[in-house]
């Protein structure tokens, strides 16, 4: 395949990398601004473990994405999984090598909960998710009584304070579970059904497509990966704190977003997702370091969620305007046949 200056310009477009160029501004900016605290490698390896969590709980809410359902349950998954995980080492004293499998099935079956709900019941995807995460929000503090779990056991500690490679496992899980959904989206019949399903599910409906299935398998993916998330959450914090899940959600959904607008067109995909997630991490490390308030870490991840989603739905409209005048064009260059 022959590659043309055309490619090579799109390919660098800033329609097409924008995270990318928005993050050579960001680095430039703070590099300027504050270069003592910015530069440091410290804060960059900080930075690469302190996301990683909120990677997984990104992909978890990417997969159901491609097949058309928006989990607004997400940082509820991860929450009351991360309490389960404290509960079953703490107050059960379940082994470790029990709990953890345990708790990630768990996760699984809270998604297929909600995907039976919204494809057996016919409940719209973001009021089924919106009322799981209440469900799971009660859950959390009853099973945690509203308080911290405590008295976990250290060496569990140690799953996400290990390092391999000067790396900590947290990112070489996010790495691995980044590696496999890339290859399931893009790579598998199973990855383009899903595409299919979420881009028009009607017409897949009539192509042969199990509609239901995939939507419901992508929400059981989800549910398991949002466990995950959770039970290396606990790891990290060694307690189990009824507040901290919820809050992956905004950071998480933004990363979706504004990732379908890189690389991929307006297309849901894996490589975008991390990217937007870690350029939008160092604008707000930018900013804490430089002294910003609290509040502005919200304000940031909300203002680029609007613009991300407004993008993408831009991008989608586009490339359909596109795809339909090619088709126009087509029909008025195509010639007449003669009458017989």
């Amino acid at each position: 395949m022959t590659i043309t200056r055309a490619d090579i310009a799109h390919a660098l477009s800033f329609r097409n990398i924008s995270a990318l160029y928005i993050f050579a501004i960001l680095f430039i900016v703070f590099s300027l601004w504050i270069p003592e605290k910015f530069l440091q490698p410290g804060v960059w390896r900080s930075l690469l473990d302190a996301e990683a969590l909120t990677g997984i709980a990104a992909l978890a809410a990417l997969i159901p994405l491609t097949a058309g359902a928006l989990n607004l349950a997400i940082g509820a998954q991860v929450g009351f999984c991360a309490i389960l995980s404290a509960f079953l080492l703490g107050k059960i004293q379940m082994p470790i090598a029990l709990q953890l499998p345990a708790v990630i099935v768990v996760g699984g079956l809270i998604g297929l909960v909600t995907a039976l709900v919204i494809t057996r019941l016919k409940v719209e995807p973001i009021i089924a998710t919106l009322g799981m995460s209440s469900i799971l929000l009660a859950g959390m503090a009853w099973i945690s009584n509203s308080q911290q779990i405590l008295g976990l056991d250290p060496a569990y500690r140690e799953i996400a304070a290990a390092q391999f490679a000067g790396i900590t496992v947290p990112v070489w899980v996010l790495l691995a579970v980044a590696i496999v959904s890339w290859y399931v989206l893009e790579r598998t019949p199973a990855g383009r059904r899903l595409y299919a399903v979420g881009f028009n599910p009607e017409s897949a409906r009539l192509a042969g497509i199990g509609v239901e299935r995939l939507q419901i398998g992508s929400l059981v993916a989800g549910g398991a990966l949002a466990a995950l998330a959770g039970a290396l959450l606990t790891s990290r914090l060694n307690a189990g704190d009824p507040t901290v899940g919820p809050s992956f959600l905004l950071p998480a959904l933004t990363a979706v977003f504004l990732g379908s607008t890189q690389f991929k067109g307006g297309r849901f995909n894996v490589l975008g997702t991390i990217v937007a997630m870690y350029v939008l991490a160092v604008g707000i490390k930018g900013l804490q370091l430089a002294g910003s308030p609290r509040w502005v870490n919200d304000l940031f991840y909300g203002l680029s969620l609007l613009l991300a989603v407004a993008l993408s739905q831009w991008d989608k409209t586009s490339r359909r305007s596109s795809a339909i005048g090619r088709v126009v064009d087509g029909l008025r260059r195509k010639p007449r046949t003669p009458a017989s």
